[in-house]
């Protein structure tokens, strides 16, 4: 990665010096915060790129940021002008709940948007000589498990089976990866000149993730974390899902950890560009026993919603995480016991109050 105050030379031959940066996209949202964090406290420049305007504490761990659509060309061209771009970390995306009542909006933002990405990385290491890395998570959101039968029969899934997205967010996400995929390894295969493996494209397909530091923001999976920030907060809480739904989770540290150790691996270890990452697979009444527990008179009922009930029912239970062990060292650092009383339970009790 890169440190700060690194400086290029311009490839428009102006003599002009660019810094190097990393960049990250959707910055201010809930995995934005903590990968500047964590970018911050390793002194590596980070730019950031965010649809709103960042609060101050996060605006201070990057070196600068920009604010406006990833969709938008001419703010990519604002934010090359100064910075010399070798890594790319994409989190912004329209989430799961919200694309489904703005499915076409949602397919400009996270298609579009990554196509525009995945051009800029190929454009810079064709102007700077050098193969830019390019950070996608992705998510379970890119199964579609037919039924509920079929799902419990599946057990862990890896990363080859029932890709049959049921969201227009699933269908994107599955979509960012075949795009990655072609930025590294075809892109522009017919042409002469040519840039042998421009982007070196790297992808996560993360489970739902639980984060205490930041409010739910949308995602199919939150009901876990809304339910556990409702009971801190002394609010009744009425979760979408039946009690018996099972998914797998992570933490939002354990999520950031992964990015960043995908990132570091080197690429001869790799052996796929998708990776598969789990936790722990809990049911929502084994996440309500949790929360009973901790906060006394809590009023957690159950209101599934059938929509959002038929989506979550799409995806598997657990996955298969077989290659990210082996390829690049992944392990998992919590159960669903020590996330809730080591990480998630005193964080949100002190954000509460």
């Amino acid at each position: 990665m890169t440190t700060p105050g690194h400086a290029s030379e311009s490839s428009a031959g102006t003599g002009l010096r660019r810094t190097t940066a990393v960049l990250v996209t959707g910055a201010g949202g809930e995995m934005g915060h903590g990968l500047l964090r964590e970018l911050a406290e390793r002194q590596v420049n980070a730019v950031a790129i965010d649809i709103r305007e960042l609060d101050p504490a996060t605006r201070a761990l990057c070196r600068d940021s920009f604010v406006g659509d990833i969709c938008d060309p001419g703010l990519l061209d604002r934010m090359l002008a100064s910075y010399e771009i070798d890594e790319i970390h994409h989190l912004a995306a329209l989430l799961s709940t919200r694309g489904e009542f703005a499915p076409e909006t949602a397919h400009r933002v996270n298609v579009g948007g990554t196509l525009n990405l995945l051009h800029l990385a190929a454009e810079q290491a064709r102007t700077h000589g050098r193969t830019v890395k390019f950070l996608f998570p992705s998510s379970i959101a890119v199964y579609g498990i037919p039924d509920l039968a079929s799902k419990r029969r599946a057990g862990r899934v890896d990363e080859s089976q029932f890709l049959e997205p049921h969201t227009m967010y699933g269908v994107n996400k599955l979509e960012g990866e075949h795009l990655g995929r072609y930025y590294e390894r075809h892109y522009r295969l017919l042409a002469k000149d040519r840039t042998p493996m421009p982007v070196d494209f790297r992808s996560i397909r993360f489970p739902g993730i639980l984060s205490a530091e930041t409010v739910p923001s949308g995602g199919t999976s939150d009901y876990g974390p809304e339910m556990i920030h409702a009971a801190a907060a002394g609010q009744p809480y009425a979760c979408f899902v039946r009690p018996d739904t099972r998914i797998p989770f992570m933490t939002m540290p354990e999520a950031i950890r992964a990015l960043l150790d995908l990132a570091a691996a080197p690429k001869s270890k790799l052996s796929r560009i998708v990776y598969n990452v789990g936790g722990f697979s809990p049911s929502a009444a084994e996440f309500k026993a949790l929360v009973d527990g901790a906060f006394p008179g809590t009023e957690v009922t159950f209101a599934p919603d059938a929509g959002r009930q038929s989506i979550v029912d799409s995806w598997p239970e657990d996955v298969d995480d077989s290659a990210a062990r082996r390829d690049w060292g992944w392990a998992p650092t919590h159960t669903l016991e020590s996330a809730f009383e080591e990480y998630l339970e005193p964080s949100v009790r002190a954000r509460h109050g």
